[in-house]
């Protein structure tokens, strides 16, 4: 099978004929066999009802969640489902055009390309959306090294490989190239694509996403860099917070010996402001150093620790499961 197209949705009842359609034309003009691969996160009205009756029509392939989890769930759930050779994403609202899907196709299969984000040059969303976006965008781009001018765009391309060995989760689906470059796929690329107006229903994300998409991509990057070796992040700020409060509270004890020796007027130790914030910084370098070695044991027990991922084998029988 050439392509697997994964839809997250939430109400979106009246869109998914019309994007189901456009889909199913739009393949079979490029000569593209392909599957749809819904995932209906928590619907309240009739997305479920629809999707079962497009499955009728359509190769379509369908989960539905009890409750609403969120896109990033929904994306996971979708990438375990897949059996395309490339693997494209796309929104429920129409706003994401099928008609990128033989670009997109032909980007990953024969420029070689592992991920291929969309970008959406020009939006039809207002400026209150539009300049919080290109702010988190360049932010993103700063601290990741991935040029990319929209990370957010819900319309991306992967390689098969890609999606089965990268996990998303919480709302790290604006960090998928981050992920998959952390997963050693780093040849990502972009693609200016079309976004259209929104022609059914409302948006489903309200201004805390971009809260949150801070949140996430602190904790992403600090997973991806210290997420196996805690020690070298909290032992290092700990063991400096340690031995900057050691050496003050040393030479305090020193500033006085050496007053009392000569005879020389001197401020009691503990009266002095400056013993009591190299205490405190003793006691933090303290507990981040035993964070570090905790962060440390906990690595080492995982079960997951030792799954690396193999890019190629040679000479090797792999054993029957």
């Amino acid at each position: 099978m050439n392509i697997s197209v994964v839809v997250p949705l939430l109400d979106e009842e009246e869109s998914l004929p019309e994007l189901a359609s456009w889909i199913d034309r739009v393949c079979h003009t490029a000569d593209l066999s392909y599957e749809i691969v819904m995932i209906d996160d928590g619907s309240k009205d009739r997305s479920w009802e629809v999707i079962q009756e497009l499955a009728r029509t359509y190769p379509v392939k369908a989960i539905r969640f009890q409750r609403n989890y969120g896109k990033s769930a929904a994306l996971n759930e979708g990438f375990a489902l897949v059996q395309g050779e490339v693997v494209i994403t796309m929104d429920a609202d129409l706003q994401d055009s099928p008609d990128e899907i033989p670009e997109l196709y032909r980007m990953v299969m024969e420029d070689g390309y592992d991920l291929v984000s969309g970008w959406k040059q020009k939006r039809y969303d207002p400026i209150t959306k539009t300049i919080p976006t290109k702010f988190y965008n360049a932010t993103t781009r700063l601290a990741s090294g991935i040029q990319l001018n929209d990370f957010n765009c819900g319309l991306k391309a992967y390689r098969k490989r890609v999606v089965k060995s990268i996990e998303v989760y919480g709302e790290m689906h604006r960090y998928i190239p981050v992920i998959a470059k952390w997963a050693g796929f780093p040849n990502i690329g972009e693609k200016v694509v079309q976004h259209q107006s929104r022609k059914y229903g409302s948006t489903k994300f309200g201004w805390d996403r971009f809260i949150n998409g801070y949140l996430d991509l602190l904790s992403i990057m600090f997973i991806s860099r210290f997420g196996k070796r805690p020690m070298h992040f909290f032992g290092t700020i700990g063991s400096l917070a340690f031995l900057l409060g050691f050496v003050v509270t040393i030479w305090l004890l020193g500033q006085k010996i050496y007053c009392t020796s000569y005879e020389l007027p001197y401020r009691e130790v503990t009266d002095q402001p400056l013993f009591y914030l190299a205490l405190v910084a003793i006691v933090i370098g303290a507990q981040l150093f035993l964070a570090g070695f905790l962060g440390e044991l906990i690595s080492r027990t995982d079960p997951d620790k030792n799954r690396y991922l193999v890019a190629e084998r040679v000479g090797w029988v792999e054993s029957r499961e």
